[in-house]
């Protein structure tokens, strides 16, 4: 981050990725005063422990956002979302831009959005609130299960949890070789699995007049190459669960 900082950086942007938070705090100070905005559409009620306390994603960033998409562990009926803040100002300033810029109907403070979240998925999302926490433990249940089963399968590189986080596990995802043929010999047997993301951004069509090349992030870009996410939502039987370990497992000879 802290070399990528210009004098035109206004405020740097951290991705939870998978169901577990980035390390804020870090990104905090790197940002030199800047301030932080926590992409948590992967991460709702994931947490991390940062100075002695537990932080809950999206609290300790300037701003934090969360998705409620249909396939986000929270998620409603249709699209929709949320932005929070700890700062008065700053929650004024989104209040009215949620409302065509106006807190007083007819009176328009600046140019806004109408981007306020439809209430029917309001009252999807209130229902399905209190089973959040259940949900996402069963899910890290899940995770648990497979992080054993693949144990002594070298191939194989399990999702790495950083000690400081608790996880939702949003996605189970794992690293392998030759993800296309995996991919594949699961599709055989019914075992739905996703690429999550197989074009890492600076590759993207879109941030083409960035002027970033292949090998400037080798890092994402072989993730990229590798990653594969495994069935994990709460729903799953042991059953289910074995069944997919067994496709995997095969796959590896093991």
């Amino acid at each position: 981050i802290t070399p990528a900082i210009t004098p035109r950086t206004r405020a740097v942007i951290a991705v939870d990725l998978f169901g577990q938070m980035a390390p804020i705090e870090q990104v905090s100070e790197a940002a030199q005063g800047r301030p932080v905005i926590e992409d948590a559409a992967q991460s709702i009620g994931a947490s991390r422990r940062i100075g002695g306390r537990t932080v809950m994603a999206g609290e300790a960033a300037a701003i934090g956002t969360y998705s409620f998409f249909p396939s986000k562990n929270l998620g409603g009926y249709g699209d929709g979302g949320m932005m929070v803040t700890q700062d008065e100002a700053l929650f004024e300033a989104l209040m009215k831009l949620r409302t065509h810029g106006s807190r007083r109907t007819y009176y328009h403070e600046i140019v806004g959005y109408n981007s306020r979240l439809d209430a029917l998925q309001a009252a999807v999302l209130r229902a399905k609130l209190p089973h959040l926490g259940a949900w996402s433990e069963a899910r890290r249940r899940n995770a648990a299960y497979y992080d054993a089963a693949f144990a002594d399968v070298p191939e194989l590189v399990t999702p790495w949890i950083d000690p400081a986080n608790t996880s939702i596990y949003n996605q189970y995802t794992v690293r392998v070789p030759r993800r296309e043929a995996v991919q594949a010999h699961l599709k055989e047997r019914g075992i739905g699995s996703n690429v999550y993301y197989p074009l890492p951004l600076h590759l993207q069509p879109c941030f083409a007049y960035l002027g970033y090349r292949e090998g400037q992030c080798p890092e994402a870009e072989k993730a990229s190459r590798e990653v594969l996410s495994l069935p994990v939502y709460p729903e799953l039987t042991t059953t289910q669960l074995d069944e997919v370990i067994a496709a995997v497992r095969a796959y590896f000879g093991r």
